[in-house]
C-alpha cells in the first residue's frame, strides 16, 4: 500500500501568482538600481522613508496572521512534530551545511543565506499548498506556529551564525524585536480582531484580499528602497550572487528529498506530505528582509542575499507544484498485477 495516497477535493479558491510576483520583485530591483545609478540624489530621499515601509510591511504581514488557528494543529500532533522537527532541527543544519560549502569565505553573504534559509514562511506557501492538493487547514495551523518559533529562536540563530561577522548589537536586540515585532503583532491583531466583530465575513474577506495586494505593494517599494540607494555596493559584489543561486537551488533539491524521506518515515498522507514540501521549501523572505533591515542596517549585501532566494523560490514553488501533483497521480495508479 503506497505511503501517499491522491489528494482530496478541495475548493477551488485563487492562488498566488507566481508570475505576478516575479516580475513586481523584478521591476523593483530594476526600478531602484536605475534610479540609484541615475539620480542618487532622488534615491537618498527615498531611502529616508525606507523605516516607514519596514513598519507598514510588518504590520500587514501580522494583521494576515489568523493566531486562531494553532488550536487546530493540536488535534494532528504528528504532523506538527515531523513538520517543526523539518523546519527548526533538520532544515538549520542543511542550510549551514550548504552555506559554509559556498560561502564561507563571504561572511555578508553568509549571514544573508542563513537568515534567508531558517525561517519558514507564514504566507504565501498556503497558496501553493491548495494548489497542490495540499492540506490547507493544517496549514492555516501551523502558520502561527512557525512564526512563534522563529522569532523565538532568531536571537539563538543570529548568534550562532553571524558571530563572526559583527553585524548585530545583541544587546539591542530585544528591543528591536519588541519595537519592530511584537508590539506591531499586537495592534495588528487587535484591528483584526475588531474588523472581524463589526464587519461581516465576505466583506473581511475582501478587505483581506485588498490587503494582501497592498503588502505586495509595500515589499515592492522596500525593494526599490533597499535597491535605490546601496545599488553601487550590490554590483561590485554582483559576481558572488552565482555562488548564492547554486546554494539556493541546492538548499531547495535537498529539502525536497528530506520531505519525501519524512513522509515515508511518518506514513503522511498526500495532503500532508504536499503541505510539508511546501512549508520546508517556501521560506519567510519578507519578514527577515524587514527584520534584518532593521537588526542589521547598513549591510545591503545581507538584504540583497534575502531578495534574491525570492526570486528563486518563486518558480520552484511552481515547479514543486507540478512535480507533487505528479508524484499524487502517480501514487494514485492501480498497480500492475
Amino acid at each position: 500500500m503506497p505511503v501517499l495516497s491522491p489528494p482530496k477535493r478541495q475548493p477551488q479558491e485563487a492562488g498566488p501568482s507566481a508570475f505576478g510576483t516575479a516580475a513586481l520583485l523584478l521591476a523593483a530591483i530594476a526600478f531602484g538600481s536605475a534610479l540609484g545609478l541615475t539620480v542618487p540624489t532622488i534615491a537618498v530621499e527615498v531611502a529616508r522613508y525606507t523605516d516607514l515601509t519596514l513598519l507598514a510591511l510588518i504590520f500587514l504581514l501580522f494583521f494576515e496572521l489568523r493566531l486562531g488557528a494553532v488550536v487546530k494543529a493540536f488535534g494532528n500532533l504528528r504532523f506538527l512534530t515531523v513538520a517543526w522537527v523539518a523546519n527548526f532541527l533538520i532544515v538549520p543544519m542543511l542550510a549551514f551545511a550548504i552555506a559554509s560549502l559556498l560561502l564561507s569565505g563571504q561572511p555578508l553573504l553568509f549571514a544573508g543565506l542563513m537568515i534567508y534559509f531558517l525561517a519558514p514562511c507564514t504566507d504565501w506557501f498556503l497558496g501553493f499548498t491548495r494548489m497542490a492538493g495540499g492540506d490547507t487547514e493544517l496549514g492555516a495551523a501551523l502558520i502561527p506556529v512557525n512564526l512563534v518559533s522563529q522569532l523565538l529562536l532568531l536571537p539563538l540563530w543570529l548568534w550562532l551564525f553571524t558571530p563572526a561577522t559583527g553585524l548585530v548589537d545583541f544587546g539591542a536586540l530585544p528591543g528591536i524585536l519588541f519595537q519592530w515585532f511584537l508590539l506591531p503583532m499586537a495592534l495588528a491583531q487587535a484591528l483584526r480582531a475588531l474588523l472581524t466583530a463589526v464587519l461581516r465575513e465576505l466583506a473581511f474577506e475582501r478587505l483581506l484580499g485588498a490587503t494582501g495586494l497592498l503588502l505586495s505593494l509595500t515589499l515592492g517599494a522596500l525593494i526599490v528602497q533597499i535597491f535605490a540607494s546601496h545599488v553601487g555596493a550590490i554590483l561590485a559584489n554582483a559576481p558572488l550572487f552565482g555562488l548564492v543561486a547554486v546554494a539556493v537551488v541546492l538548499f531547495f533539491a535537498l529539502s525536497f528529498f528530506t520531505g519525501v524521506a519524512l513522509t515515508r518515515m511518518a506514513r503522511l498522507s498526500y495532503p500532508e506530505h504536499a503541505l510539508l514540501a511546501m512549508t520546508m521549501a517556501a521560506r519567510n523572505a519578507p519578514l527577515m528582509l524587514a527584520l534584518t533591515a532593521v537588526a542589521i542596517p547598513g549591510q545591503p549585501l545581507v538584504l540583497a542575499v534575502i531578495v534574491f532566494g525570492m526570486l528563486v523560490e518563486i518558480p520552484h514553488l511552481t515547479l514543486l507544484r507540478q512535480l507533487l501533483l505528479r508524484r499524487s497521480a502517480h501514487a494514485a495508479l492501480p498497480s500492475p498485477t
